[in-house]
């Protein structure tokens, strides 16, 4: 009966206008979210793109360089977070959730074998290993996190692939004597996929930078005992080497991965996975303008496949 009623019953006057409005608000909202996320990600992938700029002038070893990362970026880590705290006070959560510290030990671990990747195979191949990340973002994103991944977005991370392997071009090479080099990079591509997919999880309850700060401790106590066991010089000898460990750890570490866990907190991990294809691309880049290597037109193609790709996946809303 009370259905018969409401179905029988006029709608009030203006009702569908004003749900027309209310929609549309809803809509431009969610694209204003959509578009602050999505250029905070980029401007992550560019920074941390320049990562090896910092790494090649840092005067320590590749496990030394990856540990002033993580703890030179801690200060503005936390100053960010005291701002953020006091701009949207939250209820008392764990500082150290377990979502939390998977990200700092798999972040931990993209570094490492990052490192032992380019020790022990080519640059190239080392990179190309390591793009594989969003592979991994994409076929466990259903399993692991609950979030399925449509088409649309395998289909881009084909496209990006392709994009990929053009940017690195003919550097390419298989050596079986460097392939426990190649092995390791794509270990690096797990870990790294692993961490954005903890990342998306962590920010379903913390703010981007008291989870980028936590997840960095983590990640420096770690690297921290990798840096002593290494052996490697863990001190600069110059101010431009402090001056480079300093950008790296406020530029790569407090800006990059920090506003990629702000833009996971409104994009999907599979999506943001794919954008950060750009890191390659700003790598490429800076390595062209700061150092003349090599960007030929099938980099300049490479490049815009990634494009390409990243529009592809784009969601639809």
């Amino acid at each position: 009966m009370v259905a018969g009623v409401f179905v029988g019953r006029a709608a009030p006057a203006g009702a569908g206008t004003v749900a027309t409005m209310t929609t549309q608000s809803a809509l431009a909202k969610g694209q204003i979210a959509f578009a602050v996320a999505f250029a905070l990600l980029i401007v992550g992938a560019v920074a941390m793109g320049a990562s090896p700029i910092f790494v090649r002038h840092a005067e320590v070893g590749p496990f030394a360089s990856a540990f002033w990362r993580a703890a030179l970026a801690l200060p503005v880590l936390w100053l960010w977070t005291a701002v953020e705290a006091r701009a949207a006070p939250a209820a008392p959560a764990p500082r150290f959730p377990a979502a939390v510290v998977l990200s700092g030990l798999f972040f931990a671990g993209d570094l490492v074998f990052w490192h032992l990747a380019i020790l022990n195979t080519t640059m190239a191949n080392a990179t190309l290993m390591a793009c594989l990340a969003p592979v991994w973002v994409l076929i466990l994103s259903g399993v692991f996190i609950g979030e399925p991944v449509d088409r649309r977005s395998f289909a881009g991370l084909a496209i990006c692939l392709a994009g990929a392997a053009l940017l690195i071009g003919s550097s390419y090479r298989v050596d079986p004597t460097r392939l426990i080099g190649d092995f390791y990079g794509l270990v690096t591509s797990v870990f790294f996929g692993l961490y954005f997919l903890a990342v998306r999880v962590a920010r379903r309850r913390l703010g981007g930078g008291r989870l980028t700060l936590s997840s960095t401790i983590v990640t420096a106590a770690i690297l921290f005992v990798v840096a002593l066991i290494s052996g490697n010089d863990l001190m600069p000898t110059t101010a431009s080497g402090y001056a480079s460990l300093a950008a790296l750890g406020i530029v790569s570490q407090a800006g990059g991965q920090g506003m990629l866990a702000v833009a996971l907190g409104a994009l999907s991990a599979a999506f943001s996975s794919l954008v950060i294809f750009i890191e390659a691309v700003a790598a490429a880049l800076f390595g062209w303008v700061l150092f003349g290597e090599a960007m030929g037109p099938m980099q300049m193609a490479g490049a815009a496949l990634i494009l390409t790709g990243i529009w592809v996946a784009r969601p639809r809303q």
